[in-house]
């Protein structure tokens, strides 16, 4: 885990001093080890100091910041036989040795040739770029779990893990890398090449229990990849569907699994979610927090997530309380249950696309939902985890669950538009998972409103005289001035 930056100077110059630069404003991705490549060679050090001041040239350079989460994670960047790569990200299933191994391995001989096997043959949550003569090429894996992001002006190109590496170098237009492209990147600019993305699979005329048996044998299979190389995990967890059904799969893994929980002072989702945890048998580390730690914490999570969004702000402080809870337990990596309620149908704006315009039209947005999932959710949830030194992993965001859940018929997720619970077949493998049905039913409430966060920004706002979007934008110009 860590931090990677790219940059081609446009007009031939030495681009080293760029990414170095880049990589200082992404240390509070990883401390661990940091390095500097050119297209033929690649140097690594204890601090960005060491780096800055050796004598190192080129038009075209990658660096990285390390945050060593296991026990291969290994500095980078690591050089080829002509290039060098850098790699941010986790495999699924784990290598034997390491992820940056495993993908230089997979780019030689010709790196330009077998980049294309890369994103559409190995799975994972990752982005990686190539320094080759007098260009670099960039690509992200098929769902854009890892961030990555992009941008140009008169002397540079460049790609970096957070857009405040590019907003340092005057690049102001910023944009979210394409999941599943590939980018070669010269003096001219960015081309891109779409190889393997989000795609509606045709429907199934399946029955219920042998879609949920399907369904289950997926998810277990995808959380198993996912704690495969660890001994304990953390679960985000609200005692509700998603995260009780991560939680399970994750115990049948073998795994020790520590349940934690988020939220404001008396709120009453704090008092279920001890009730889900006891029913299931998991320990639960519940912490709750106050108006002014809302307060106190704003400027930093606005300053993580890079939007004055603020459906992405209430989400993101109770994600930060979670990771920044994980990390004092020692634990280093998180499973969530993101992309499910794209998946099945669990936001209840669904059932008024259902009311207007049919099923076609909520088939429709469940596809454009779990395609734009990217810039919706995993950027911010990983930015913010990754300043804990936390690794985020979706066991929803798998190849399989994904192409199997999406070629599902509507009505195995929800009933009409009058469906209060939706989501039906994953509420089934709940069921036959044996988690207990008032946890299995239970009505579906964003995190923003259980965790009380929105309220609170409301009532803050409201306490400065402002709407809670002006309040939030007030905040945001703050830290990030124009």
């Amino acid at each position: 885990m860590g931090a990677i930056t790219a940059a081609v100077n446009r007009k031939g110059e030495n681009a080293v001093p760029t990414v170095v630069a880049m990589l200082k404003e992404l240390t509070h991705r990883g401390t661990d080890a940091h390095g500097v490549s050119t297209p033929n060679s690649a140097t690594t050090a204890k601090s960005i100091e060491e780096i800055a001041i050796k004598n190192i040239s080129s038009s075209v350079a990658l660096s990285h910041n390390l945050s060593r989460i296991l026990p291969r994670d290994q500095p980078q960047p690591v050089q080829g036989d002509g290039f060098t790569l850098v790699f941010e990200g986790r495999l699924f299933p784990s290598p034997s040795l390491s992820e940056i191994g495993e993908i230089a391995e997979k780019l030689a001989p010709n790196p330009q040739r077998n980049i294309k096997h890369v994103i559409e043959k190995i799975e994972g949550s990752y982005v990686f770029a190539i320094a080759v003569s007098n260009k670099m090429i960039a690509g992200r894996d098929m769902f854009g779990t890892n961030p990555l992001y992009y941008g140009e002006n008169d002397t540079t190109c460049a790609v970096a893990s957070e857009r405040k590496a590019l907003w340092m170098l005057g690049i102001r237009n910023v944009e979210s890398f394409p999941p599943g492209h590939v980018a070669v990147v010269n003096a001219q600019g960015f081309s891109f090449k779409p190889i393997k993305t989000v795609a509606q699979p045709s429907l199934k005329n399946v029955e219920m229990e042998i879609a949920a048996q399907r369904l289950q044998d997926l998810l277990l299979e995808s959380t198993r990849k996912r704690v495969s190389d660890i001994e304990k995990v953390a679960v985000a967890f609200s005692g509700g569907l998603d995260s009780s059904v991560i939680a399970v799969l994750a115990k049948d893994c073998g795994i020790n699994v520590q349940l934690v929980s988020v939220g404001l002072e008396n709120q009453p989702e704090v008092g279920f979610a001890e009730t889900a945890a006891e029913a299931l048998g998991l320990p639960l580390h519940l912490q709750t927090y106050t108006m002014s730690d809302v307060e106190r914490i704003l400027p930093k999570v606005l300053w993580l997530i890079e939007e004055s969004n603020v459906v992405k702000t209430s989400i993101a402080i109770p994600f930060y309380w979670a990771a920044e809870t994980v990390s004092k337990l020692g634990c280093n990596v998180l499973l969530a249950g993101q992309g499910s309620d794209e998946l099945f149908g669990g936001y209840h704006r669904y059932l008024g696309d259902y009311a207007r315009f049919g099923v076609e039209a909520v088939q429709k947005s469940l596809f454009r939902d779990v395609a734009k999932s990217y810039e919706t959710n995993f950027q911010r949830d990983n930015q913010v985890c990754s300043f804990h030194k936390v690794e985020l992993r979706l066991p929803f965001v798998d190849r399989e669950v994904v192409h199997f859940s999406l070629g599902l018929p509507l009505s195995l997720k929800m009933e009409s538009a009058e469906d209060r619970l939706r989501k039906k077949v994953l509420r089934r493998v709940a069921q036959n998972l044996g988690i207990p049905l008032f946890i299995a039913n239970k009505t579906k409430k964003a995190i923003q409103y259980t965790t009380g966060v929105n309220k609170v920004l409301q009532r803050l706002a409201k306490s400065k005289g402002l709407t809670l979007r002006k309040y939030v934008e007030k905040i945001f110009r703050k830290v990030y001035p124009s």
